[in-house]
């Protein structure tokens, strides 16, 4: 079997010039994916670009503001200037499905480039012509990682920057259980390549606008404990959205918080559209329920702890179909043996 590293390289090395991009909604693991792929090509010299489908995050401008990484936001459309003829590779970081690149199938399924995927999520469509799929990985920086070490690109300051915030950010800054040794080895090698880690702290974690912090304030207001408490549910409607002056980009992280709770096993956070589309569903576990697989039904997917879907129609609804479910199975699970 070819080796699914240089398969990637090969395509990169050849390259003229690239087009990166990653899921919507980037969190840190995508863009510090992204940007130390950018880095990388840069030091190759290969020209690169990345496409952001939704709005860079405030909290992660820095990444490619102080890294002078070009980028283009394409959520309100797609400029007349950003023509694929530009490019002869795409690439796409830490995820492998079309439902998490909307609007791109259409335009980029049948564009004759090397289609190539790096990513670790468990769930996967067969649509790139070269993939890199690590699925005990902590995240998508650490197959980044790995393969520009087998490209024998320089582990500078900046790129180990961005590495360090890939992995940081996918792991709870090294809290969560996907954290391996490989992950902490890694991270050793970064901090030595010249890592600031409290100034990445500080902008990771100490950095929220206090329009987000009211809107945290308002989803744990709406929180249900289910099941025994072992289910945790909360929601963000469109008038949290306008009363709090916040975005959907900060929602981000806020399935986390009832994992704090003793019995709490699965928490689902619901985000209703501002636009009249889909609603979002993240996906939280501790370990006894596989939300990945749980998601699937639904048409998404994910880790086994930490996945995501979305479900078209009215937030209640969707609620509704989604609890219900989610009941049933903790309900046929071992959980119910131990309530």
């Amino acid at each position: 079997m070819a080796d699914p590293y240089q398969a990637i390289l090969e395509i990169l090395s050849r390259s003229k010039r690239v087009l990166v991009t990653t899921h919507v909604r980037p969190d840190g693991d995508a863009l510090g994916t992204s940007a130390a792929m950018v880095l990388a090509l840069r030091a190759k010299g290969i020209p690169s670009h990345v496409l952001l489908l939704s709005r860079l995050p405030d909290k992660y401008s820095f990444v490619f503001d102080e890294l002078g990484i070009e980028y283009t936001d394409v959520e309100k459309g797609w400029p007349e200037w950003l023509s694929l003829e530009r490019f002869d590779t795409f690439l796409v970081v830490d995820t492998g499905t079309w439902s998490q690149l909307p609007g791109l199938k259409e335009r980029i399924e049948k564009w004759p480039v090397p289609k190539l995927v790096v990513d670790h999520h468990l769930t996967q469509e067969n649509w790139a012509d070269a993939k890199l799929v690590v699925k005990e990985a902590a995240a998508a920086g650490e197959i980044a990682a790995e393969l520009l070490e087998q490209w024998n690109v320089e582990l500078t300051e900046p790129i180990a920057r961005a590495l360090f915030l890939a992995i940081a950010s996918d792991t709870g800054w090294f809290h969560y259980s996907n954290t391996r040794p490989f992950t902490l080895r890694l991270a050793a090698r970064l901090i030595e390549a010249g890592v600031d880690t409290d100034k990445l702290y500080q902008l990771l974690y100490q950095n929220e606008r206090a329009e987000r912090v009211a809107l945290q304030i308002r989803v744990e207001q709406s929180l249900e404990l289910l099941v025994d408490q072992q289910l945790a549910v909360m929601r963000v409607r469109k008038g949290d959205f306008e009363a709090t002056k916040a975005g959907v980009g900060d929602t981000e992280n806020l399935i986390n918080m009832p994992l704090q709770i003793q019995k709490v096993e699965v928490s689902l956070l619901f985000v209703e559209p501002m636009d009249g589309g889909a609603v979002r569903v993240s996906l939280r576990s501790k370990g006894k329920i596989d939300v990945a697989k749980f998601a699937e039904q639904f048409g998404g997917g994910g880790h086994a702890r930490a996945a995501g879907l979305k479900i078209n129609g009215a937030l209640g609804a969707a609620h509704d179909r989604v609890v219900a479910a989610m009941v049933e199975t903790i309900e046929k699970s071992e959980l119910k043996s131990s309530r």
